[in-house]
């Protein structure tokens, strides 16, 4: 069976400067861990909040890495700094708008602050990118929100094919997409 490879990323400037301990990031994989069942690999980076280096590291972990799924921690908030939304944008050919607008209705059920994130997602060639806010009880939230429709995302983009215990997340396939 193939090994699905997904994407990591943490950005901040002071996570990639080590003044501050990545939490982001961690949450991402524990998240995977406890939820997928099919055979998976991380590959995790922390880089600074700087445009042209996410749109360097997203591209690496798209075309070169061969991720399937690429999640972002990080940067999607309206400080001048963060740039993570401009960023996915720049190297994606579709986006995918429907899963900021879930993750920040999902978001305000616990905070009124939810309407400042930029969180976006798009596709790049057999990629997913998808853009979590960095505190890691809203990436539970939000991943627990729009990850029913990731796996069929990633089947009709030709990506690794990803199953989820459905005690921890139903996902969704058409029954024409099922594999037997």
């Amino acid at each position: 069976m193939e090994i699905a490879r997904i994407g990591i990323v943490t950005i901040s400037d002071r996570a990639s400067r080590g003044q501050y301990e990545d939490k982001g990031g961690p949450a991402i994989y524990a998240w995977f861990t406890r939820v997928l069942t099919s055979p998976w690999q991380a590959v995790a980076k922390v880089i600074p909040d700087e445009q042209q280096q996410i749109e360097a590291v997203l591209r690496e972990l798209s075309d070169e890495a061969g991720c399937s799924l690429i999640v972002t921690t990080g940067g999607t908030g309206p400080a001048l700094r963060d740039v993570t939304p401009e960023a996915t944008e720049a190297v994606c050919s579709k986006m995918m708008p429907g899963f900021g607008e879930l993750m920040r209705n999902a978001s305000l059920k616990y905070v009124p602050t939810a309407i400042l994130s930029r969180q976006t997602a798009g596709v790049r060639g057999k990629s997913l990118i998808v853009n979590l806010p960095g505190k890691p009880s809203a990436i539970d939230d939000c991943l627990n929100a729009v990850f029913p429709a990731i796996p069929y995302c990633i089947d009709l983009i030709a990506g690794s094919y990803l199953e989820a215990n459905p005690e921890q997340c139903k996902i969704f396939r058409p029954a024409h997409a099922m594999r037997k």
